[in-house]
């Protein structure tokens, strides 16, 4: 049963009760010790009322004037009157009840019957004085004893209230302790032993609330509190369970794009691409079968690149798929990913995967720039509900899969356009030297069969040494193309590769060839270097030729922008006019210039040498990059 009191109204009602007990105690004791009081001062006054009987007595035989004994009696009579009256001056009255006022009534009737004896003259006789003296002492005398009888009964009372007074003060402090206990000490012990238990965790606990006092409210405020707790914590949990299996899941989802991303990225034929692929999708979705498909340009027909787990007779019926010929093939431009339920489709092509015991069917198409390249699929022999993280993920492989197709196809591309390339330069070579040479042979065989045949031996002689002469530069130049096909660079230090082509030059022409290399400046990119190499053979090859000389020396100045110098003390030449075959190693060593966005400056005079010089342009490193992807851009376009 729950008290509707507050605590306060509690407090302030106990608190009134005792100090209405209290005050009533206190009131009453004062009433009786002031009954004590008056009644003790009407003693006093009735025993001078006795001390003055006898005064009259003696004043009467001792033969007093007739005005002291008047005084006498009205002092006698003002006692009575004192006595039946009171005196408000102090506290003095009689404590009157029957037996008292039965007393003073005798007391009184017995002054009137001797007030006039004691006036009269002559004087009555000693003996009737005696007589009436002695008889109004009696009767004051048991006027005093009732009136003691009866404060006595006072002074029993006020023991008693004094008794119920310490009674009062002890059960006031047993009841003031009892109260701080119920409904001070006791809410508060459970307020805390709940608190304990809820600092353990334990969110069940509750306090008991039987009052709605102050503490009631604070118990029923600590049990919402625990429950909202509870129902917090219960939901914290959820929710952290909740997000540990998504976290879970993600990092699965994440570990499986990084295991297909690495495969992608390591597999070297679009045949190993594509199996491995469809194997690695499907454990990552646990589906019963995979196929790759891809499309061509114009989205009319999807060959299978691969399946795994796929029967053997679908394969070979869907290895070249019309679009729209079945589910699996039906791409629009817009399409996303999506799942068919085969068993509710409307399309009877989805009958052959029905057959073989497939229930659902998820279509990813495969994109790369919004271009639709093909699709990947996944069968299921139950029905498939993909979550929009699947579906991301799904995507996501798709579209590593689409780039790592596209890469192969764009690296065989480039190597279809290097090799092109590098069957041009060849040409271009093979036709500005050999051809040329074996052209000027062909003309001084014709020369030495007509010498001969009109018996002509010093034309004879001559054609020979200049059949000689041609077939020695011919060999000379063969050697020097096989060089240049060869050039390779493996080192971030180009003045090693340098050095070994000088060691190569003076072991051909027996003249003597210096490196000088000054500066500082970042490596040179591979491909950079190798086109540099081959200016700077080219070069030489022209020293070789045509200059004559005896010196030959390389400078090599690193910056940022690098320059390569090649100079000899040859004959030189006049740079106004073409000198005859030279322009044609020129030609070679500014189209490799150009391909490495380089320049080639010529200076020469007439018997005082030549110097060809280099100058790569500013970051050559970048250029390598551009000049790669425009190999790359202009592979695809092939």
């Amino acid at each position: 049963m729950q008290h509707t009191a507050s605590l306060s109204q509690k407090l302030i009602r106990i608190g009134a009760s005792l100090l209405v007990v209290a005050l009533v105690s206190i009131g009453l004791t004062l009433w009786v010790t002031w009954q004590l009081e008056g009644g003790a001062a009407a003693v006093n006054e009735a025993g001078r009322m006795r001390m003055q009987a006898w005064r009259l007595v003696s004043a009467v035989q001792a033969g007093m004037e007739r005005t002291e004994l008047v005084a006498l009696v009205a002092r006698f009579d003002e006692s009575l009157t004192v006595l039946r009256a009171g005196d408000p001056s102090r506290p003095l009255f009689v404590p009157w009840d029957d037996q008292v006022r039965q007393r003073f009534t005798e007391v009184e009737s017995l002054w009137r019957d001797q007030r006039p004896l004691w006036l009269a003259e002559p004087a009555p006789p000693a003996q009737i004085l005696l007589r009436a003296g002695g008889d109004f002492v009696d009767a004051s005398d048991r006027l005093v004893l009732v009136i003691e009888q009866h404060l006595s009964r006072l002074t029993a009372i006020l023991n008693l209230f004094q008794l119920l007074m310490m009674a009062l003060a002890v059960g006031g402090a047993v009841i003031m302790l009892y109260t701080g206990y119920m409904y001070v000490i006791n809410p508060l012990g459970r307020l805390r032993q709940g608190l304990r238990e809820l600092e353990t965790g334990d969110f069940k606990t509750r306090i008991e609330v039987d009052t709605v006092d102050e503490f009631g409210q604070v118990a029923g405020s600590f049990n919402h509190m625990a429950a909202t707790l509870q129902t917090l914590y219960s939901e914290l949990e959820a929710k952290v369970e909740a997000k540990t299996r998504r976290i879970e899941a993600q990092r699965a989802r994440l570990e499986a794009l990084y295991k297909v991303s690495a495969f992608l990225a390591q597999a070297g034929s679009i045949d190993e691409l594509a199996r491995g692929f469809a194997q690695r999708v499907r454990d990552v979705m646990k589906a019963d079968a995979a196929t790759v498909r891809w499309s061509d340009d114009a989205n009319q027909r999807y060959l299978m690149l691969a399946s795994d787990c796929f029967p053997q007779d679908l394969v070979e019926e869907e290895r070249s798929l019309l679009a729209g010929a079945c589910a699996c093939g039906n791409l629009r431009p817009d399409a996303r990913t999506r799942v068919i339920p085969i068993l509710s489709h409307d399309d009877a092509p989805v009958r052959h995967c029905a057959k073989v015991g497939y229930e659902s069917v998820v279509s990813v198409p495969i994109r790369l720039q919004h271009r639709l390249l093909g699709e990947f699929n996944l069968f299921f022999r139950s029905p498939v509900l993909l979550s929009p993280d699947e579906i991301e993920l799904l995507d996501a492989l798709a579209s590593h899969l689409a780039s790592s197709l596209e890469g192969l196809r764009a690296d065989a591309l480039d190597r279809e356009a290097a090799v092109a390339q590098e069957r041009a330069l060849l040409a271009r070579n093979l036709h500005d030297s050999i051809a040329q040479s074996l052209a000027f042979l062909k003309i001084q065989v014709q020369l030495l069969r007509g010498a001969v045949s009109k018996g002509e031996t010093e034309q004879t002689e001559i054609a020979l040494d200049e059949l000689d002469t041609g077939l020695r530069e011919s060999i000379g130049d063969v050697r020097e193309l096989l060089v240049h096909f060869r050039t390779r660079t493996n080192t971030d230090d180009i003045a090693q590769a340098l050095q070994e082509t000088l060691q190569k030059f003076q072991n051909q022409t027996g003249l003597p060839a210096q490196l000088q290399v000054h500066g500082q400046g970042l490596p040179l990119p591979p491909d950079i270097q190798v086109q540099v190499l081959h200016i700077i053979q080219e070069a030489l090859s022209n020293v070789r030729k045509h200059a004559g000389a005896t010196e030959v020396g390389v400078e090599v100045a690193k910056g940022a922008r690098w320059r390569f110098a090649v100079r000899d003390n040859g004959a030189g030449f006049d740079t106004r006019k073409h000198p005859g075959e030279s322009h044609v190693g020129l030609n070679i060593m500014r189209e490799r210039a150009a391909r490495i966005g380089a320049a080639v400056d010529v200076s020469s005079r007439e018997r005082q040498g030549t110097t060809v010089t280099l100058t790569l342009p500013e970051h050559p490193e970048a250029v390598a990059g551009a000049l790669a992807l425009q190999v790359i851009e202009s592979g695809g376009l092939i």
